[in-house]
């Protein structure tokens, strides 16, 4: 294989890692890793029953100036902006999307700094949002129902809401209430403000959000119901999150106002207003987001155990590098038992490309192309005839051990006699030994009709073997020292490999970068 050669075949892998990385990879989920739960449930059991289709999505948190602490409108900002949006569109579009679901449910956290965002960067982040997940009522996918939840990266805790209310307004006036409920199928949801729960009583967000609960508990309940819950709520420090959690457990923080009266953080709901929700809205199943990471547990509560699915973020910059979404079967039929039936509700969770292997792949990649390039042989490789040698050395190795054996065995098993001629020349005739072979000492003289190496003999063989063996080492010795033109000659084949791999890197450049932009804007651009 000559180096032009080669360089075509470098640029047909890149072609073809490029192709996976930036769009076949987030193709996977739909084709293959995941399906609708109901399908996969009825399958088992030979049934055909009606659901809704609902996607699940949380915890995109677009990246501000907040995030990384980098200065607004810096070039290193913008470039980390696109690539996580990027990512997230992509995971939308090609891995959510092509599933058909009937309904879309956001979890909440849509912003990273949101509270802290003026009116002009709030507006730009939530443009982005909508570019990302094609939410603009004029885009592809308007026909689509979508609810959504509010998250402390959204409006903040109470401690916040006191303090600046107008990030109350901005949310509610573009996203709706944050206390509601609604249907799809026969499944009821119920949304709450996890963030203002467990506030003071006597404030208005968590006595609304309280009031809610409570008319939602005197309703008669006529199918099963979801609760959603941006907050996940209260398990014991240590509670086991099941085979889909990648990262640490994290237990109970709770850190309220120096009065004690407001909420600053929290990463659970509160034990009391976790069996408050539980027994208020008797819900079949619980879906959370705020943690990042996958997280399943069970809840105990006096209509039986619920269980709550913890579903990871969307986004590979939020510290999971496992992002996922879920896929929950909503029935559209009435079960016998509203309140704990398993068929009513069916869920599976789904994972996305691991961007940062990707990333590590594309390294690998240009590292291993710049070594087969600067060291590939100038008249090329000839892969079969290499073969042939190997087998020609392989065959030759396997004779000379043979011919060794039987030659040693066969002086084993004879003596050397000297004879003389009528010319006086000597002669060693090798004749069989019919008794033991006994060592002979160096000191040894020489006899007639036996024939001895003398010491000094031995010496000058040796000594002969190894000025034959030095002089084979200087001339294959990397490290001899080289003269002065060699150096040269050296030093010219050095940069001629260096330019010669930069002209073909630049060949394989033209070829794939092209490709690259194409992939990187065609998901980018509507």
């Amino acid at each position: 294989m000559k180096l032009r050669e080669l360089t075509a075949v470098l640029c047909l892998i890149w072609a073809v890692t490029l192709l996976y990385g930036e769009m076949v990879a987030f193709w996977m989920p739909s084709l293959s890793t995941c399906q609708w739960p109901h399908l996969h449930h009825h399958s088992r059991q030979n049934q055909t029953l009606d659901y809704v289709k609902v996607a699940i999505v949380t915890d995109p948190q677009l990246m501000d100036r907040t995030s990384l602490r980098l200065p607004p409108k810096s070039l290193a900002l913008e470039l980390v902006q696109f690539y996580t949006d990027l990512f997230m569109r992509r995971a939308f579009l090609s891995s959510v999307m092509p599933l058909h679901p009937d309904v879309v449910l956001f979890l909440g956290d849509y912003f990273d700094g949101g509270p802290y965002l003026s009116d002009e960067e709030w507006k730009e982040s939530l443009s982005r949002l909508k570019h990302i997940f094609s939410l603009s009522t004029q885009e592809r996918h308007s026909n689509i129902p979508v609810y959504r939840l509010s998250g402390n990266h959204d409006i903040g805790y109470e401690f916040l809401h006191s303090r600046r209310p107008q990030v109350i307004i901005r949310y509610e006036k573009e996203f709706g209430s944050r206390n509601y409920r609604f249907a799809v199928g026969k499944v009821e949801f119920v949304a709450i403000d996890a963030q203002a729960i467990d506030g003071n009583p006597q404030g208005y967000m968590a006595s609304s959000a309280r009031a809610f609960v409570n008319n939602v508990s005197l309703d008669v309940q006529a199918y099963p119901r979801v609760l959603l819950t941006h907050i996940p709520l209260y398990r014991k420090d240590g509670t086991d999150c099941g085979p889909n959690r990648n990262s640490e457990i994290i237990n109970q923080r709770i850190v309220r106002s120096p009065d004690h009266q407001e909420i600053v953080y929290q990463n659970y709901i509160t034990e009391e207003s976790s069996n408050y929700l539980l027994d208020s809205v008797r819900p079949v199943c619980i879906l959370s987001g705020h943690d990042h990471d996958q997280c399943d547990v069970i809840h105990e509560s006096k209509y039986g155990p619920v269980k709550e699915h913890t579903v990871g973020t969307i986004s590979w910059q939020q510290g999971n590098l496992y992002p996922s979404f879920m896929l929950l079967s909503a029935s559209n039929f009435v079960p016998s038992n509203t309140s704990s039936s398993e068929e009513a509700v069916l869920t599976q969770l789904c994972f996305l490309p691991v961007q940062l292997h990707i990333y590590i792949w594309y390294i690998s990649l240009f590292v291993l192309t710049l070594l087969a390039l600067l060291l590939w042989p100038a008249g090329g490789v000839s892969f079969w005839h290499h073969f042939s040698d190997l087998m020609e050395c392989g065959e030759q190795l396997i004779s000379s051990i043979i011919s060794r054996t039987k030659e040693k065995d066969e002086d084993l098993n004879c003596e050397y006699e000297m004879m003389w001629d009528a010319e006086g020349s000597m002669h060693l005739v090798k004749k069989a030994l019919n008794v033991a072979i006994t060592c002979l000492s160096e000191t040894v003289s020489v006899e007639r009709g036996t024939t001895v190496m003398r010491p000094a003999a031995r010496k000058n063989i040796s000594q002969e073997v190894e000025v034959s063996v030095n002089a084979h080492a200087d001339m294959f010795d990397p490290m001899a020292k080289l003269p002065p033109r060699a150096c040269k000659s050296w030093a010219k084949m050095v940069i001629q490999r260096v330019v010669r791999t930069f002209r073909m890197v630049t060949i394989i450049a033209a070829v794939n970068v092209p490709i690259y932009m194409l992939l990187l804007f065609k998901d980018w651009i509507d």
